[in-house]
């Protein structure tokens, strides 16, 4: 037994060699400020360490999208692009969802269902032959639910202790049981509100895509510029402005091309002797996508210019330091927890938007989806490394294998197959760059 006046054992060193430096304005510095070509190398010398953040599921992203448009004439077309987007819409959200807590290093196998028992609350709720609850309070009780069940599982981790693991788990089985209970066993509701059909179903009008396109320019060009100065006020050295025309420019051309596209009709067409005599109009970029754009936008300024984010961060890097530097590990955890289930009730309101119902079996085999798309893009499971765009392009691999895989006519089987197998291999990309960085392939 140890002496009572002996010294605290040290800390285990961890690599710092990506991590984010505060400054007192409460910035980021990378570390690596300077022109472009210094800005090159410090990335290539990222990638060689082992840190390719989102590379590889963006190569994935191009290849795929190449072999399907080789194997199906069907896939690069402007209607199958739309369904495309809208098909990985409610993944993209489950999976930003679970960066919250993936990034601290723990999981939620709940998260699907808890979407399940808000939803299935909500049409329940605001059934017009049941209760007949105005939809939109029933919406907000169904998003508050969420906030409800994500504090509850903050509790058990951060307070009392219990794995994560576990405690969701336990939550994913008995929440099965609470949606029979809600909806009845064989049960269904036809979601019936239009605003809420609307978001998976329903467009954009053409000339609101392009609007769209100039408020994201114009707000991540003030987003730089305000960074710009708040980084020159507090005498943190800048990086060279080119990379925010560069930024700017591929925001331009992508999503001048997406806009484009989604903007060009994509309805049923009959055509008689070379004349068009009929057919239905199917233009401009489906509701969800401003949707899902804007809470990227509000998690990523979370996760990268707030306090929160700084310290959840180190957190994942580190609990044990990230506490004895005062950080207030508890009430991190906790908040992480309630924007996870909150989000998870976002996705499942896109799905039962989609799919226009809610029956008991709602949710049960979307999280591990997710948190396959969140690991494909990136995201390390080990904690402390990962960004929300990284789960998005993950999420959008993921739904290109379902959608190509379905272009093609082949089984279900096939797909879970080749996902599974993209899975490992994103897992091994993650574990082996995380040896190459100085880390461990074991969690101490």
């Amino acid at each position: 037994m140890s002496s009572p006046n002996a010294p605290e054992a040290p800390l285990p060193v961890t690599d710092t060699t990506n991590l984010p430096v505060p400054t007192d304005e409460g910035l980021i510095g990378s570390g690596m400020e300077g022109g472009l070509v210094d800005q090159t190398r410090a990335y290539l010398l990222r990638i060689r360490s082992g840190d390719m953040g989102a590379l590889p599921a963006i190569a994935g992203l191009v290849v795929l999208g190449v072999l399907f448009t080789l194997l199906s004439p069907f896939f690069l077309t402007e209607r199958n692009f739309a369904n495309l987007l809208t098909q990985a819409a409610p993944q993209i959200m489950l999976a930003m969802a679970l960066v919250f807590v993936i990034l601290l290093g723990e999981i939620d196998l709940s998260a699907g269902t808890t979407s399940g028992v808000a939803m299935g609350s909500f049409v329940v709720l605001s059934d017009p032959g049941g209760i007949n609850m105005n939809w939109i309070l029933a919406l907000v009780l169904s998003l508050l639910a969420g906030v409800v069940i994500g504090g509850f599982i903050g509790f058990f981790v951060a307070r009392v202790g219990i794995p994560s693991f576990v405690v969701t788990l336990g939550l994913f089985l008995g929440f099965q049981g609470l949606e029979l209970l809600i909806i009845g066993t064989g049960g269904l509701y036809r979601v019936q509100q239009p605003e809420i059909l609307a978001i998976q179903n329903n467009n954009l009008l053409p000339w609101q895509g392009w609007v769209m396109l100039a408020v994201m320019l114009l707000i991540s060009f003030a987003t730089s510029m305000l960074d710009r100065r708040r980084r020159t006020r507090a005498g943190v050295p800048n990086r060279t402005i080119i990379l925010m025309w560069i930024k700017l420019a591929l925001i331009l051309v992508i999503g001048g091309v997406v806009v484009f596209l989604l903007n060009e009709n994509r309805g049923q067409v009959n055509v008689l002797n070379g004349k068009v005599v009929s057919g239905q109009v199917i233009e401009g970029v489906p509701i969800v996508v401003p949707i899902v754009l804007v809470i990227l936008w509000a998690g990523t300024f979370l996760l990268d210019r707030t306090r929160y984010g700084r310290y959840l961060y180190a957190i994942g890097g580190n609990a044990e330091a990230a506490r004895r530097a005062g950080i207030k590990v508890i009430g991190i955890k906790w908040i992480a927890f309630g924007i996870c289930s909150t989000l998870a009730v976002v996705s499942g309101l896109f799905s039962a938007s989609k799919v226009g119902s809610v029956d008991a079996s709602f949710g049960h085999d979307t999280v591990l989806s997710g948190v396959a798309a969140a690991v494909v893009g990136g995201v390390s499971l080990f904690g402390g490394r990962g960004r929300l765009v990284h789960a998005a392009v993950g999420a959008m691999v993921i739904a290109i294998i379902t959608n190509g895989l379905g272009l093609l006519n082949l089984g279900g089987g096939i797909n879970l197959l080749v996902t599974g197998g993209v899975l490992i291999l994103a897992a091994t990309v993650d574990a082996v760059s995380r040896v190459r960085s100085g880390g461990s392939l074991f969690r101490r």
